[in-house]
């Protein structure tokens, strides 16, 4: 199957989830909110390091540690969910993920110990995956082809605008009455997206012939390995910096504690602004989009420890770090065109990866910070990983013009 055909059938393929054209926006709406909760989830942790590492009794960098359970979660939960999930439908299965995302979440408001809080962001993090991947399909089913990224980029709108509100919300609760408040905002979340999927999503059907062996088929694809490469490690650039953002802020920045959801707030305008713009791009020229990406976010990251040291120069550039963020959504995109039938888990594999890249960041800053470099050698740690994804997509750009040149020699004349 080639990736034009591929793409068609993404677009409208057998038994999707296409509703009539006045539903869309809300069937994207719901998607969205999924994640809204799940991003406050995400990004929320991060930003109530600093209060939940004191009620815990535990150091920063040692309280990163419960972020890397959270990713390694998405990291295992994203593929075996996705494998054994197949048959059933994706109304169903949004329902669900949702459902034991709030229960995860509550549980985690009500952690006791430092080794609880671990175990239940672990399982927060088994949903997730599966969820973005699942509703960007479903996004895709509802638009032509030519605008597939920009119905992914509403869904992941919900996630970006999580950072404008969700998470600032959640870090001012920790502030204001206890970082398991934050937690609760979440499940809160969760239990609302459960409404609103059941209320809007199209009734549908499992997809024709869909199996966890056909599912596992996207494994044999060298390009679908490359690009989720791609994001394990260009994404774990701005996760190693905006881990510890809120302390950097006050550490180094010597912000007042009522700054900081100020700050988040403008990485998630530039986080929004980021996901719109590479769509629009991506749905023009993909690979190109990638690359760019990834060099802007190289150059950001490499600033981040120049600028630390003022209030305005480090929001200009958390604002530009946060527009790297945008390296999702064409991700999720090239995915649709290299995963053949095994479109279900590639697509939650894409979310593995970032979030693989979320263990990865966290753990190389934290221990930067920890060997003395400073709060701010999160930046340079940061920068290094954005370059080498950039050189995975050389690679990958290589191999799609070696596979190319291969299928010409097969078939002279093509």
């Amino acid at each position: 199957m080639t990736s034009s055909s591929t793409g068609a059938a993404v677009a409208r393929p057998a038994g999707s989830l296409a509703a009539p054209a006045q539903r869309t926006s809300l069937v994207l709406f719901a998607l969205a909110m999924g994640g809204f909760a799940i991003g406050t989830a995400e990004f929320a942790v991060m930003s109530l390091l600093p209060y939940f590492s004191v009620g815990l009794g535990v150091d920063g960098p040692t309280a990163g540690h419960v972020i890397s359970a959270y990713a390694l979660g998405v990291v295992a939960g994203a593929p075996v969910i996705a494998v054994l999930a197949a048959k059933l439908s994706r109304r169903t299965l949004l329902i669900g993920l949702m459902a034991a995302f709030a229960i995860t979440n509550s549980l985690s408001a009500l952690a006791p110990t430092y080794g609880w809080m671990l175990v239940f962001r672990f399982l927060s993090g088994l949903p997730h995956g599966a969820y973005f991947g699942v509703a960007a399909l479903v996004a895709a089913s509802l638009v032509p082809k030519n605008r597939r990224s920009q119905a992914v980029a509403r869904v992941m709108l919900g996630l970006t605008i999580s950072t404008i509100l969700g998470v600032p919300l959640a870090n001012w609760l920790g502030l204001a009455l206890g970082w398991r408040w934050g937690f609760g905002v979440v499940a809160a979340l969760a239990l609302l997206t459960v409404i609103l999927v059941a209320a809007f999503a199209p009734k549908d059907r499992p997809q024709p012939g869909a199996s966890p062996l056909r599912e596992l088929g996207a494994l044999r694809h060298r390009q679908v390995w490359l690009t989720l490469a791609i994001g394990a490690i260009g994404f774990g650039g701005m996760f190693a910096v905006y881990t510890y953002v809120a302390s950097t802020l006050m550490e180094v920045t010597h912000v007042a504690p009522g700054m900081v959801p100020v700050v988040l707030a403008i990485f998630g305008l530039g986080m929004t602004v980021g996901t719109l713009v590479s769509a629009w791009a991506a749905d023009r020229a993909l690979m190109p989009s990638v690359g760019g990406i990834l060099l802007w976010s190289a150059a950001s990251l490499a600033l981040f420890p120049l600028a630390a040291g003022n209030i305005w120069t480090v929001s200009i550039v958390v604002f530009m770090i946060g527009c790297g963020g945008g390296l999702g959504t064409p991700l999720q995109t090239r995915l649709m065109d290299v995963a053949e039938d095994a479109q279900t888990l590639a697509a939650a594999l894409n979310h593995s990866a970032f979030n693989l890249a979320n263990a990865l960041g966290p753990l190389l800053a934290g221990m930067a910070i920890a060997s003395g470099y400073g709060w701010t050698s999160t930046g340079w740690v940061g920068s290094a990983l954005a370059l080498g994804g950039f050189a995975i997509w050389l690679l990958t750009l290589w191999d799609m013009q070696a596979s190319k040149a291969g299928r010409a020699t097969l078939v002279p004349g093509e």
